[in-house]
């Protein structure tokens, strides 16, 4: 049965780095986080991480929100780390499992673990991955685990095998949270609330579409067929046709 919004048990962080956009979505009552890549800040023109960084903790001070490390060096990703750390109690550091050479990142997490770092250990695809990452994170503070589901299912696979494996793999460990990274519709954020997920990550068009969730599909249908016959007026389409 569909839930409301409201009753979701799955905490809905916002992924981008649109400043306007993460502002505005601090006010939603349905957004309890942000999560943030090298990627969507390129996207959003960011050019100074820092100054970007710390304008948003500025104002969202009281809600976990992520930014990532960006060096391909383990050493210098650990200073950066420390470094993304100290700028807020709220502020988990974005780890990649591994760097581009393919070089495993778990010796980093560890240490960083150790160091009491919030991470969010991110780009995580497998079971093995989730294994190993959860063990590195196991003896230290707060932390997510971020698998990406959405991209598992772009490869042809049903991610809900691997994301149920995975949330009973952090069970033993209540200072973990699992993420459904990269979700590619509504449906997953229900999923993902099925199966015991702690948190999903959404962009702008999903989070658009949390008003209609559970909408009366003969209404929606009468305002689709609406929205093909405004569209066609509005474009001035026509045929010659004969009318017997």
């Amino acid at each position: 049965m569909m839930k409301p919004v409201k009753d979701l048990k799955v905490k809905i962080f916002a992924d981008g780095a649109n400043k306007n956009d993460m502002l505005s979505l601090y006010k939603n009552p349905s957004i309890t986080g942000f999560t943030t890549n090298p990627s969507l800040m390129r996207k959003a023109g960011v050019t100074d991480y820092e100054a970007f960084a710390k304008e948003i903790l500025s104002v969202i001070k009281d809600y976990p929100i992520s930014f990532e490390v960006f060096s391909d060096d383990f050493s210098e990703m650990y200073q950066q780390a420390l470094k993304i750390a100290s700028w807020g109690k709220n502020v988990y550091v974005k780890i990649p499992v591994s760097n581009s050479k393919g070089e495993s990142a778990l010796g980093l997490v560890k240490k960083l673990a150790d160091a009491g770092v919030k991470q969010n250990v991110t780009a995580l695809m497998t079971l093995d991955q989730v294994r190993d990452v959860t063990a590195a994170l196991a003896t230290g503070p707060s932390s997510y685990v971020s698998v990406f589901a959405g991209r598992i299912a772009d490869t042809g696979r049903d991610p809900m095998g691997i994301m149920t494996a995975s949330v009973e793999m952090l069970r033993p460990y209540p200072q973990l949270e699992l993420i459904w990274a990269s979700p590619r519709e509504l449906l997953n954020v229900m999923q993902a609330d099925s199966i015991g997920c702690h948190i999903i990550t959404v962009t702008n068009d999903i989070i658009s579409k949390l008003s209609i969730v559970g909408k009366d599909l003969h209404e929606f249908s009468l305002e689709t067929v609406q929205t093909f016959r405004d569209d066609a007026v509005k474009a001035g389409f026509s045929l010659e046709t004969e009318i017997a």
